[in-house]
């Protein structure tokens, strides 16, 4: 008899514990909800589309870390949607390419969402301005959550894009998550490559990774020892005459008119230096050459990035992967160039694999 009061008693104790944890737990969530600042003016770098409705939207990642996206609905729309939730580039906000995607998308037929990564635009997470290549790769999870369990949204017909970095961030969301039915990943880095190879793999070499983990955590000794985190800086300002002709590029997108927002790293004060960390010991990309579901890359033919997507290309398997190259374009046409992006081969494409 006492075994048993004890059984009840202790069964009843977790019962009770559980039912206060995920009390808390449900407050917690609507209070961080509640605290993002999110702006209820267009203030994006294109002009809004009188053929879509949109909103602002949050949800939550497995971190418990609140994202702010921008939802695109076309109009007139009835029945549950295929959709799409965009992402990018690196060290962009959502008011700038990935909102245009989506709203372009949306204009064709999709329900979308841009949203910004955790720690940077109007989400939450802290200390800002942090990038991850777990934590990154899991806001597209999450995205696909959120509209997996809206009643508009056929969670059955769901794809993500990727601009710049989040392409290769997208390529590993498709290997993690089996619920991605297509990716299209735009003018992709492999961000991981990149930090820890230098740009055309220049320095790929185990003295030069070295050196750059001794560098960054000397970093983070200067920044525990301040209680604050340095930036690294966004992109160049004013552009030195001898600099290479893509950060030409970068400038005359995130520093002119066409591109700038307040809100955008890459626009202002850049990364936490220290996010570099992270990459250097973990390939995005490794599984890539197990994802069944469809893949389509697509990069400028001029653009310095161009070699990220072809060699990116040459991993995947299956019929159900593509490789297109805009002819002309270099690695930033493909953030905002209308009449150069292929909207209806990405039409296409997910209509062909969202069905």
């Amino acid at each position: 008899m006492k075994q048993r009061i004890k059984f009840i008693f202790t069964t009843w104790f977790i019962a009770i514990s559980l039912f206060t944890i995920n009390a808390q737990d449900v407050q917690t969530n609507k209070n961080d909800m509640e605290n993002l600042n999110l702006t209820n003016e267009w203030d994006k770098t294109f002009p809004q589309s009188d053929k879509v409705k949109h909103s602002k939207v949050t949800f939550r990642n497995r971190y418990g870390i609140t994202l702010a996206a921008d939802l695109y609905m076309p109009k007139n729309a009835e029945g549950k949607l295929p959709a799409i939730a965009v992402c990018g580039p690196f060290g962009a906000v959502k008011e700038q390419a990935s909102g245009l995607y989506a709203q372009i998308m949306a204009e064709r037929g999709f329900l979308t969402i841009a949203f910004d990564p955790s720690f940077t635009g109007e989400s939450g997470g802290a200390p800002r301005y942090v990038a991850s290549p777990d934590i990154n790769t899991e806001d597209f999870c999450a995205a696909v959550d959120f509209l997996s369990l809206r009643d508009d949204v056929d969670s059955e017909r769901i794809g993500i894009i990727g601009i710049c970095g989040w392409g290769g961030l997208a390529i590993n969301a498709a290997a993690i998550d089996t619920r991605i039915k297509a990716t299209v990943a735009s003018t992709m880095y492999d961000m991981s490559r990149c930090t820890a190879n230098g740009y055309f793999d220049e320095n790929d070499n185990a003295d030069a990774r070295y050196e750059m983990r001794r560098q960054l955590n000397a970093q983070r000794t200067i920044d525990a020892r301040n209680g604050s985190y340095e930036t690294a800086g966004g992109v160049v300002d004013p552009l030195p005459q001898d600099a290479p002709q893509f950060v030409k590029d970068y400038h005359a997108y995130y520093k002119t008119s066409r591109g700038y927002h307040s809100r955008s790293l890459n626009s202002n004060n850049g990364w936490n230096k220290t996010s570099a960390l992270s990459f250097l010991n973990a390939p995005i990309l490794a599984y890539s050459d197990e994802i069944r579901s469809a893949v389509l890359l697509i990069h400028g033919e001029k653009a310095h990035s161009r070699y990220f997507s072809e060699d990116a290309f040459k991993k995947l398997k299956g019929d159900n992967k593509e490789l297109m190259i805009v002819p002309g374009a270099n690695h930033t046409d493909l953030y905002d160039r209308t009449d150069i992006i292929p909207f209806d081969k990405l039409e296409s494409f997910f209509k062909g694999y969202l069905k």
